[in-house]
């Protein structure tokens, strides 16, 4: 979100200019990495992102948003419309991120947006606890195969 927040303040979205003004108080390497592809690829929606958000709250399009909030709700948007997490889970995040670094009346602003495009977005296709080996139908037995295989 922090890097998000900087690319809509500064207008860099250099990949490495963003790396550059990450240091090891931002975390791991690997971590820095993973927080500046994201940002990329929000700020990249980020114009589909500001219509969905335009369309649910008319009263408070993007230009008069607080910066923080927007980038909050590009990030929350992206994660939620990519399939990136879960909508809940992409919804109380950007909530706890409001609580954190915006004002009083954010995370209720926020939450409320987000739930709504909640409610728009299709279902995600439902997941099997268990995803069930493919049977030999020939030999039933042949699963024990690669089991006594000394190798």
């Amino acid at each position: 979100m922090q890097v998000l927040y900087q690319i809509d303040a500064t207008g860099v979205a250099d990949a490495e200019a963003l790396h550059a003004d990450l240091d090891d108080e931002h975390g791991k390497p690997a971590v820095r990495d993973a927080a500046v592809e994201l940002a990329l690829a929000a700020w990249q929606h980020r114009a589909g992102a500001d219509a969905r958000v335009a369309a649910l709250a008319p009263d408070w399009p993007t230009h008069r948003q607080p910066p923080i909030d927007r980038a909050i709700l590009r990030l929350a948007v992206h994660d939620m419309t990519t399939g990136r997490s879960p909508a809940k889970v992409a919804i109380n995040e950007a909530v706890e991120l409001a609580k954190q670094f915006s004002h009083e009346n954010a995370p209720s602003f926020i939450n409320g947006v987000l739930d709504k495009l909640h409610r728009q977005l299709p279902a995600p296709p439902p997941q099997d606890a268990v995803t069930p080996a493919p049977q030999n139908q020939a030999d039933p037995d042949a699963w024990l195969t690669d089991a006594k295989t000394d190798s």
